[in-house]
């Protein structure tokens, strides 16, 4: 590529995205941070302290200060195993990265995908971490109509079985398909647009509305970019492998369950920052820019209705309970995989529908094993027991999403079972073999076929946000300057010392008395509510500075 190319290329990148240059603070190395981290404290569960401090450790052996010649602009956190860096395994590391957010590159790890964006929007899942290039595979250098790599050229994890369509059928006009400007991309990277999700995730707990409105315009032209070039005659979207490389769903894809309801989750969460952004607006008399931002909310609103209306109508069996992908004729894959729980996070499904998926999950011919959840169910043909990457493996990110869902529709115990088994598990393993693994097996509490280990990367989510959040049962509210303690029975001494959120630092322990009571020391270095469950009864208490709490069921 000549100089004169390679700076017509530039122009066409970051346009939406308002930081142009590097600029950051110094890394720190896990030595120096250490100190500054949420310190958990377990008094049964050493082991659970062990392993959350061996993430941390792992974590920072991965965060990069970016070169000069690769274009980005923040330090960042990769995804552990190779020279590139990943949309989709990037917004699942934030997850667990924003409880240490002052001290280690999470949320603004995205910072290097936005600057990357083409001027129509779209963003690729990859790209190389030294010189900031495409990886080219995925570049549509013929800019012909959408396609797909893998279709074409190589097979890769077992991808033999994928199916033969042909993506330029929704180019034809007779299917209502006119499209006068062919991607950048390929469809094997336009999958995952979980950015928004990531930043709502990240905004919860850190209360940075600065950001919110620096990551607005480019999520909504990323958005724009993929309902332009995905959406299909169904009224659904298209995927080919979708990142589950080797998944026995992968011959039959046409319309894709995962990318359809995540275009659904993906505008409802524009729709919730959006929401902010004009209250935000409107307090400092912004009006021309919250009535531009409340249109853009409207025509989000009316997309997902659309795009549920059709999952629930061709994606939804009554039969046996189930989404499942659509065949490019129209008719329903015959594979049960953990795509159709991305309908409960997305808020698709009604209450009877949500009641069968949860039903599925409980089942241990299906999703229920040794290790949950598996990424397909047991009782479909290709299931792998000891994994095989997407024939059966229990993966951080797909848990999470899992949980997530399971919390918007209250099932929150199921939810915390599921956290916590992930959690053991992986703690298990860890003590066996001295490190996190990229996936684990479902019917067995091993490594299994996994190959790829000290994975931090997205499997840190189980042994530091799982262990705060459902096992020690702490969450931050940033929106509301609130931090919940769901304190149960029976585990000793619990808490956590330097927990962050919402730009200040608490300490928290809470000392089980002989009467099966609580008693709870805090101290802040700033004010806020914390409100404490214990069995069936709350508390909510106003810190100032520091408090002593005593709390029975």
């Amino acid at each position: 590529m000549t100089n004169n190319q390679v700076q017509q290329e530039q122009q066409r990148r970051g346009l939406f995205f308002n930081k142009k240059t590097y600029a950051d603070t110094s890394l720190l190395t896990f030595e120096e941070a250490r100190s500054l981290l949420p310190e958990p404290i377990f008094e049964s569960r050493q082991d659970y302290i062990d392993c959350y401090w061996r993430t941390w450790e792992i974590a920072y052996r991965n965060t990069h200060v970016p070169t000069p010649q690769s274009g980005f602009v923040s330090n960042f956190t990769d995804a552990a195993f190779s020279n590139n860096i990943f949309l989709w395994d990037t917004a699942f590391i934030t997850m667990f990265c924003n409880l240490a957010h002052p001290y280690i590159p999470g949320i603004r790890s995205l910072d290097n995908f936005y600057c990357k964006q083409m001027d129509d929007g779209e963003i690729s899942r990859q790209y190389f971490r030294e010189t900031g290039e495409d990886f080219p595979k995925w570049v549509n250098v013929e800019r012909k109509p959408l396609h797909s790599f893998f279709h074409n050229h190589y097979k890769h994890r077992g991808l033999a079985e994928i199916n033969d369509l042909e993506f330029e059928v929704m180019y034809k006009p007779d299917l209502g398909r006119t499209v006068e400007n062919p991607p950048y991309y390929r469809l094997d990277t336009l999958n995952h647009p979980i950015a928004a999700w990531a930043e709502l995730e990240s905004f919860k707990h850190t209360g940075d509305l600065n950001r919110l409105e620096l990551i607005w315009e480019p999520l909504v032209r990323y958005y724009d970019a993929l309902r332009y070039h995905l959406y299909n005659q169904y009224g659904l979207f298209v995927t080919d492998w979708a990142s589950m490389d080797n998944s026995p769903r992968n011959k039959y894809l046409g319309s894709g369950l995962d990318i359809s309801c995540e275009m659904v989750l993906f505008a409802r969460n524009l729709i919730e920052i959006g929401g902010y952004l004009v209250a935000k607006y409107m307090e400092v008399g912004a009006t021309e820019e919250a009535k531009q931002l409340t249109a853009t909310i409207e025509r989000l609103d009316q997309d997902t209705k659309l795009f549920a209306d059709a999952i629930n109508i061709l994606m939804w069996d009554p039969q046996t309970g189930f989404y499942y992908d659509l065949k490019n004729d129209g008719q329903r894959a015959p594979v049960k995989t953990i795509a159709a729980y991305w309908a409960l996070i997305a808020g698709i499904a009604d209450e009877e529908q949500a009641v069968k998926l949860t039903e599925w999950l409980n089942d241990p011919n299906t999703f229920n094993r040794a290790h949950r959840v598996p990424v397909c169910a047991a009782d479909e043909p290709g299931y792998d027991p000891r994994g095989g990457y997407w024939r059966g493996s229990v993966w951080a990110p797909t848990n999470t999403m899992v949980i997530r869902g399971l919390e918007k529709y209250g099932y929150n115990e199921l939810a915390k079972e599921i956290a916590l088994n992930h959690l053991d598990n992986v703690v298990k393993v860890f003590q066996d073999t001295g490190t996190i693994w990229e996936n684990y097996p479902p019917d067995s509490i091993d490594s299994g076929n996994a190959d790829k280990k000290d994975f931090v990367g997205w499997s840190g989510i189980a042994s530091t946000l799982y262990l705060l959040e459902h096992a020690i049962g702490l969450k931050g509210n940033a929106i509301h300057n609130e931090l919940t303690w769901r304190l149960e029975p029976g585990k000793g001494s619990v808490g956590c010392r330097r927990y962050w959120f919402a730009g200040k630092t608490v300490d928290l322990v809470a000392t089980e008395q002989e009467d099966g009571s609580y008693l709870i020391a805090v101290s802040s270095d700033a004010p806020f509510k914390l409100k404490v469950q214990f069995g069936a009864k709350e508390t909510m208490t106003e810190i100032s500075d520091s408090a002593q709490i005593r709390i029975s069921s």
